[in-house]
């Protein structure tokens, strides 16, 4: 079978071309940004890691960290992460110009989040509430 997308040597999907600060692909031999590791962290590296590269203006790379951990994560914690790596992918969009995709993935991830949050589960120093808030007010006042 013959594919266009890159593989590594497991044959998994594993994207290749380089990439902007926004994720989008560039073109193959391009200069892009330094890809991020698909290793799992614990989830405070996990959290500090994405918070950097959110602070470096890289939501999407954010949202990659994010999605290793959920891959990775307890299953009772998978709301928490996916909503989390959510939040990055809606402030993508942002962005990118793309409001109206980003709008429906906050609302997405708000959606996870609460009811991550009712259950109890560990949020590791996180106040969820605060973390939507603060990004339907970025989407408002942009």
């Amino acid at each position: 079978m013959v594919t266009d997308r890159d593989r590594n040597e497991q044959g998994r999907a594993q994207q290749a071309r380089p990439r902007d600060a926004l994720g989008r692909p560039l073109p193959y031999g391009a200069a892009g940004v330094e890809p991020i590791s698909e290793e799992p962290l614990p989830p405070d590296e996990t959290l500090a890691y994405a918070r950097r590269l959110l602070d470096d203006g890289r939501p999407f790379a954010a949202h990659e960290a994010l999605e290793v951990r959920w891959k990775s994560c307890p299953e009772e914690e998978r709301e928490l992460w996916q909503g989390l790596a959510q939040l990055c992918v809606g402030l993508t969009h942002h962005e990118r110009g793309n409001t109206v995709g980003a709008s429906r993935l906050i609302e997405r991830a708000a959606g996870r989040l609460e009811r991550y949050e009712r259950g109890a589960g560990p949020t590791y120093g996180l106040d969820l509430g605060a973390l939507i808030a603060c990004c339907r007010d970025r989407l408002l006042g942009a």
